[in-house]
């Protein structure tokens, strides 16, 4: 895989509500040691730093890398399926491109969170914590395995405001995937930085999941489940399989889930139901963390067209994530 970046004068308006509504909801949701800025910083101090940081906007780069099949082949496992061998020509199932152009940090590049440091791509938000806060996919025609498949992305937008916990910048990152047929895949990601909570803070009221679903699944995540996730997409974040790291540093009561594991165990859940179905457009928000300390369950409602809600219950009946499908 080849990468290359550069600065574009170009800047695009995109609409951050939805990541602006999840964090909200995760405000305040974990506990842990405070680190680059505090709640002490003014309003004028928070947009000095944003016109800092308004800089990365319109910043580019692009991947190379090749369709393979191992990685289809480990995820399928992941997921529990039982798929034929992924041969070459085989098209790739929506939201498998995340196991491709993946972050090929040096060692000595890694932060203590085990992200790499900031202020190359992305900008140098210091604030300690970093989330995947959900994105919108549009899905143009598939990959297909052995291809040379290449990614653009460029920074839209980085926005911030203050939180119940503190300051939070957003930061949406436009992907475009690539093969040979021209642009098979536009994506819209969004990227949340937040203060470390603080003892005394109080999390928001969460929301009740809906009970009217058509399918649902049942989901035990474990240790293992998450590193082998962890594992496929190169991801070093610590909070997925270092327990002493996320219970002791973060604060948070157990592993985390990946966001994007479960936007994929969604998907995963409507190809078991329907799959004969394409899917066009996927969006999902993350709401509320997912620990692997209970099952949970995947659910899915079939209004008898093309959309299909989705969304994540946990043990207590609370909604941690919302998502929609459209299909032809």
């Amino acid at each position: 895989m080849t990468t290359s970046m550069s600065r574009s004068a170009a800047a695009h308006d995109h609409d951050h509500d939805r990541a602006h509504a999840n964090a909200n909801n995760h405000d305040a949701a974990s506990q842990g040691a405070a680190g680059g800025m505090t709640d002490g910083v003014g309003a004028a101090d928070l947009a000095a730093e944003l016109r800092v940081w308004q800089q990365w906007v319109g910043r580019t780069e692009r991947r190379d890398d090749q369709a393979s099949a191992a990685p289809l082949a480990g995820l399928s496992a992941t997921l529990d399926r039982d798929d034929p061998e992924p041969l070459p020509g085989t098209d790739i199932a929506p939201l498998a491109h995340w196991m491709y152009f993946l972050p090929r940090v040096p060692q000595h590049a890694i932060g203590p969170d085990g992200h790499a440091r900031r202020g190359d791509f992305l900008p140098p938000v210091p604030l300690p914590r970093r989330m995947w806060a959900g994105g919108r996919l549009e899905f143009r025609h598939p990959l297909q395995v052995g291809e040379d498949i290449s990614r653009s992305s460029r920074i839209l937008k980085v926005d911030a405001k203050r939180g119940r916990s503190g300051p939070l910048v957003f930061v949406t990152v436009r992907h475009e995937v690539a093969n040979g047929r021209g642009v098979a895949i536009v994506e819209d990601h969004d990227i949340v930085y937040r203060e470390a909570a603080r003892p005394g803070d109080v999390a928001p009221t969460p929301e009740t999941a809906p009970t009217d679903s058509s399918f649902e699944r049942r989901i035990v995540p474990d240790p293992v489940m998450l590193f082998r996730y962890s594992a496929l997409t190169f991801n070093g974040h610590r909070i997925h399989y270092d327990r002493s790291y996320v219970t002791q540093e973060e604060g948070y009561p157990g592993l985390i889930v990946h966001g994007p594991l479960i936007a994929t165990l969604l998907l995963d859940l409507l190809r078991r139901e329907r799959p004969g179905a394409r899917v066009k457009r996927f969006s999902f928000t993350a709401l509320k963390p997912v620990f692997d300390l209970h099952a949970f369950e995947v659910c899915g409602r079939d209004e008898g067209g093309s959309r299909f809600p989705l969304w994540t219950r946990d043990h207590e009946g609370h909604l941690t994530m919302r998502a929609e499908a459209i299909t032809e």
